[in-house]
C-alpha cells in the first residue's frame, strides 16, 4: 500500500517539445551552398550580414502580423499601415532632437534610436487600441468581414497620414555614427544593418520568452486553446487578447521605425510596399509562428540577396520561388501551429 502511495502521489514528468532542427539548418545550409557560387569569400561575407540584417528588418515588421494571427486568428490587412504609422513618428522625435542625430556620439544616436523605437511603438500601440475596438473586433470570427473591414481601415489611416504629414515623400537622416560601414579586410559591413541585426535578435528572444516562459504567455496561448476554461479560472480573456493585438501594432511600428532609417524616406505607402513581402514569409513560416517567422524572414533575404547578385534579373521573383519550394516541401510552412 505504501508503494503504491507513493508511485501515485509523485508528480509525473511532462513531456518535452520536440526542437524541429530540419527547418533551422536550412539558413545555414544555405549560406554555405551560395558560398562556391559567389567565389569571393569577402563578398560572400557582405552579402551574408546583408541578408541578415534585411530578414531581420522583415522580421520586426511580420513578427506583429504573425503574433495577432497566430494567436488570435485574425487576419489584419490594414497592419501596413502601422508600419507607415510608426515611420513617420520618427518624425516626433527628429524634429525636436535633430542635433542628437548629427552629432558624432554613439550614444546620443542610439539614444536618439531608441526614443524613434519607444514613441513609435507608443503612437502605434495606441492606435491599434482604437483600431482593434472600432474596426476589428465587430468581425471576430469572420476572416473574409476581417480582409475587407482592416482593408477599409488601411484606407481611411493612410489618408490621415497624408492630412497630417502631407503627401509628398519626407526625407530622413540616419545619426552620423550609424552611416557608413565597418571595413575589415575586402569585407564591407553597413553599421546600420549590424545594428538591424542586434534588434531583431533582441526582439526575437524577448517574444519567445514572454510566450514560453513568462505566466502571460502561458494565460495567452491558454486562452487560444480553451477561452471558456481561462475565462472560468477568473481571467478576462478579452483583455488579453486586446493586449495582443496592441502589441502586433506596436511591433510594427518598431518595424516602421528600422525600415524608415533604412530608406531614408517616408511615405504614406512604405508599410503596404512591404506587405506582400510580409505575408510571404508568414506563409513560409507556418500561418502563426514566431519561430518560423524569424527563419522564415533570414531565408527569404539571404535568396534574395545571393539572387540579386548571381543573377538580377531573377531577384525578383526569388521571393515567390522560395515559397513554393517551402510550401512544396511542407505544405503547412516551415514550424506549422498545431491547431491548424
Amino acid at each position: 500500500m505504501t508503494d503504491i502511495a507513493v508511485e501515485t502521489s509523485a508528480p509525473a514528468e511532462l513531456p518535452r517539445t520536440k526542437t524541429d532542427w530540419v527547418p533551422l539548418a536550412l539558413v545555414p545550409a544555405l549560406a554555405l551552398l551560395a558560398l562556391p557560387f559567389i567565389g569571393s569569400p569577402s563578398a560572400w561575407v557582405t552579402l551574408t550580414v546583408a541578408g541578415l540584417a534585411m530578414g531581420m528588418m522583415i522580421f520586426l515588421m511580420a513578427s506583429g502580423l504573425t503574433l495577432v494571427f497566430g494567436l488570435m486568428d485574425i487576419i489584419n490587412f490594414g497592419h501596413g499601415v502601422f508600419i507607415s504609422l510608426g515611420a513617420y513618428a520618427t518624425l516626433i522625435v527628429l524634429g525636436p532632437l535633430a542635433g542628437w542625430g548629427e552629432a558624432d556620439s554613439i550614444g546620443l544616436n542610439l539614444a536618439l534610436l531608441g526614443l524613434c523605437i519607444v514613441t513609435a511603438m507608443a503612437v502605434t500601440g495606441v492606435v491599434g487600441a482604437v483600431f482593434e475596438r472600432v474596426i476589428v473586433r465587430p468581425v471576430y470570427g469572420s476572416h473574409l468581414k476581417q480582409i475587407l473591414v482592416t482593408m477599409g481601415g488601411l484606407i481611411v489611416a493612410e489618408q490621415a497620414i497624408h492630412a497630417i504629414w502631407g503627401a509628398s515623400p519626407i526625407p530622413i537622416r540616419l545619426p552620423e555614427t550609424l552611416r557608413g560601414a565597418f571595413v575589415i579586410g575586402d569585407i564591407v559591413m553597413e553599421r546600420y544593418r549590424v545594428v538591424a541585426v542586434g534588434v531583431g535578435l533582441v526582439v526575437f528572444i524577448g517574444m519567445q520568452l514572454l510566450l514560453n516562459r513568462t505566466r502571460i504567455g502561458l494565460l495567452i496561448r491558454a486562452g487560444v486553446e480553451n477561452p471558456e476554461m481561462v475565462e472560468a479560472l477568473g481571467y478576462r480573456i478579452r483583455r488579453l487578447f486586446v493586449s495582443v493585438f496592441v502589441a502586433g501594432s506596436a511591433l510594427a511600428g518598431l518595424g516602421g521605425v528600422m525600415w524608415a532609417f533604412y530608406r531614408q524616406t517616408l511615405t504614406a505607402g512604405m508599410g503596404m510596399e512591404v506587405m506582400v513581402l510580409v505575408f510571404i514569409v508568414i506563409i513560409v513560416g507556418g500561418l502563426g509562428s514566431v519561430g518560423g517567422c524569424f527563419v522564415g524572414s533570414i531565408l527569404v533575404a539571404l535568396v534574395a540577396n545571393y539572387v540579386g547578385f548571381l543573377a538580377p534579373k531573377l531577384a525578383l521573383i526569388s521571393n515567390i520561388l522560395v515559397m513554393a519550394l517551402v510550401l512544396t516541401w511542407r505544405p503547412q510552412g516551415l514550424f506549422p501551429v498545431a491547431r491548424r
